[in-house]
């Protein structure tokens, strides 16, 4: 042994980086000590008087900061909460009141100067490799994402032989294989690369991991000449390997030493997946001896999803790195930077790399802190209407993708939802009575704006889902988000009204309503714009009535009373031409049908409204399908669908006639 260490010291001696070792490792000692010695004068009751004066700026700091943020918020204009433009300072404060954060976040730009030298004490918990020998059967059961992967990329791997377990000799001899001349750094090999992985995939070495994440290191910040790297990558088939192997072992590794805790919860995300909550592991010696190895890979991951193109890297960086969110969920800065990386993927990626990004969120969101909930959610919503601001006929399929995931995210935690909902709704109300009151042109902007526009339609969306009627105890959760139901339509219907126009004749082809926040002039007080108008409303009319909720209701034929005396009210004073009325009409002729076709049905029960079970039992088994109104709305959906495709042909180019 001591041979095999004199021999490795003297080919690290010989590759010039002893003496940047040495005092590297000699400033990690220092700091140290100097945490220690305030560890230890916090602990002394009887501390000295310049360090109780020090702790007390230090809290008179805080509360000054506290103080400023809350003042900041509740000066925020309206025009600010809708722009979104304090979401990148906030992303830079440190928290406000209750969060559940550590204060552990001092040293994370540390780890970046001198990580080979502070992640040494990782070697000393390297075990015996025939303690950590795992079967082949086991791994493909327990991770079968990952062992498919070796089996896809690295098969030879997988047939290793138990002679070479814990070759120590082997190891040391190849981390030096790049023989470096002078100064120069070693040039990393897929040969080294390679006894990583045998080193890593046999033995679970901690030892290869710290070797691993080294020149992952080296490989994020490989373009900047500001950091100190240990290691050269020449050949881009080494680093796409080194970055695919440091993503996908990490978490192995990091698994079988510090296993995290999953507990099943009852909540359920609508159409993805089912809420599990990943708990961050007990804390042991081992874990706080690679916290830091474990926090400066996650900050490298962070780091180079700003430089990958590859989608395929992209969604296996954030895939393999939402799996060590347990291990880092403590650090307040790491968790806001981390969600800010994946905001901007997921408002600007590939769909399929936003796919992958959204999962990610939501496990971040399903921690067990719930301050790192709600700072999710104020994320998500910002991140969303700032990217609403521009909506055209390219970016509206992305900001509907964005509005259905982030409700998706907003029906996690209903309680937590209800204090972002309230206030979000209430700074819409206020928009709509300041334009309301003032009637001014620049006051209409504030309404008549597409941000304005999709945050009404993702609230509504936001509270649709989450009082879905499924029954049982989960209505009485969900009790608070339907309070919010009524002022939600009020601001809507405000905003539809605050203007008014009466019809003249046009020839001008139909607007789309989808990409055009505001009709052109020509169309203003035209037939053609009111016959557009006539056919939308009479559509999400029926969308609405044709829904079970709401058709399949015992009580659908007096639920329709009030509709259609008001729709026969418009048809007396409408001026729209005898298209809005012949919309109209048929709109009420179904109306009135599909109620006569319900109230057939109940005629014959024999129980009383009040016995709600019967009741449930009785719209369970109504068929919709043979309901006028319902295929009345498949109709709708079928013809809207049809002159879709026209006009996205007609944009692409392509030499098709848009029907009149």
């Amino acid at each position: 042994m001591a041979k095999r260490g004199t021999k490795a010291t003297r080919k690290f001696a010989a590759s010039g980086q002893l003496t940047k070792k040495i005092q590297a490792r000699r400033k990690h000692q220092q700091i140290q000590r100097n945490v220690h010695k305030k560890k230890g004068a916090k602990a002394n009751k009887g501390r000295p008087e310049r360090v109780a004066h020090v702790d007390r700026e230090s809290e008179e700091d805080e509360q000054n900061k506290a103080s400023s943020t809350k003042k900041s918020l509740k000066g925020m204009s309206v025009d600010d909460f809708l722009g979104a433009s304090f979401m990148e300072d906030e992303v830079e404060e440190s928290g406000g009141e209750g969060s559940d954060f550590s204060d552990n976040d001092e040293h994370d730009d540390d780890l970046h100067d001198h990580d080979d030298a502070s992640f040494a004490s990782v070697d000393e918990l390297e075990d015996e490799g025939e303690t950590h020998m795992l079967e082949l059967s086991k791994l493909a059961e327990k991770d079968p994402e990952f062992y498919k992967y070796l089996q896809d990329h690295d098969r030879e791997l997988l047939e290793f032989s138990m002679d070479v377990v814990n070759d120590d000799d082997h190891v040391d001899d190849t981390d030096d294989a790049g023989e470096s001349d002078g100064d120069q750094l070693p040039t990393l090999t897929e040969n080294i690369l390679r006894t990583w992985q045998k080193s890593l995939l046999e033995t679970r070495s901690l030892r290869a991991l710290r070797k691993l994440l080294v020149a992952f290191r080296s490989a994020v910040f490989m373009n900047e000449d500001d950091k100190v790297l240990a290691w050269t990558i020449d050949s881009p088939t080494v680093y796409d390997k080194l970055v695919r192997t440091a993503l996908r072992y990490t978490p192995v590794v990091l698994d079988h030493h510090v296993p995290t805790k999953l507990c099943q919860t009852d909540v359920f995300i609508h159409h993805l997946l089912t809420r599990r909550r990943s708990k961050a592991p007990t804390q042991t010696q081992k874990l706080k001896t690679l916290q830091k190895l474990i926090v400066s890979f996650f900050h490298n991951i962070i780091h180079i999803t700003s430089q990958l193109s590859d989608p395929e890297l992209l969604k296996l960086a954030i895939t393999e790195s939402a799996k060590v969110l347990p291990y880092v969920t403590s650090s307040r800065k790491t968790v806001k930077r981390y969600l800010k990386a994946c905001l901007d993927l997921w408002s600007t990626a590939d769909d399929s790399v936003r796919m992958v990004t959204i999962l990610a969120i939501h496990k971040l969101a399903s921690a067990p802190d719930e301050s790192i909930l709600d700072l999710v959610l104020k994320s998500t919503y910002q991140t969303l209407v700032k990217s609403s601001k521009n909506t055209n006929s390219h970016s509206l399929p992305s900001i509907t993708f964005m509005k259905n995931s982030a409700s998706e995210i907003f029906c996690l935690n209903q309680q937590a939802t209800y204090q972002h909902a309230f206030g979000f709704i209430r700074q819409l109300a206020i928009h709509l009575r300041s334009s309301m009151k003032l009637k001014t042109k620049d006051s209409y902007k504030q309404v008549y704006n597409w941000q304005y526009v999709h945050a009404v339609d993702f609230w509504s969306l936001v509270l649709a889902r989450a009082c879905e009627n499924q029954g049982g105890a989960d209505d009485r959760k969900k009790e608070g988000l339907q309070l919010l139901i009524y002022p939600l339509v009020q601001v809507a219907t405000g905003a539809i009204t605050l203007t008014s126009t009466k019809s003249k004749a046009s020839t001008l082809r139909p607007l789309d309503f989808e990409t055009n926040l505001r009709a052109p002039q020509q169309y203003v007080k035209t037939r053609v714009y009111a016959e557009n108008v006539a056919q939308e409303a009479a559509f999400l009319i029926t969308e609405w009535l044709s829904v079970r909720v709401v058709h399949a209701s015992i009580a659908f034929p007096d639920l329709v009373v009030p509709i259609v005396a008001s729709l026969r009210r418009a048809l007396k004073t409408a001026h729209g031409g005898p298209k809005v009325s012949g919309t109209t009409k048929a709109l009420v002729e179904r109306i009135e049908e599909s109620a006569r076709w319900i109230a057939q049905r109940r005629a014959g029960v024999t129980f009383a409204p009040a016995n709600t079970d019967a009741v449930g039992v009785w719209e369970g088994e109504v068929q919709l399908e043979d309901a006028p109104l319902f295929k009345y709305a498949r109709v709708l959906r079928k013809t809207r669908e049809r002159q879709r495709k026209l006009v996205e042909k007609a944009r692409s180019g392509e030499d098709e006639m848009v029907e009149e």
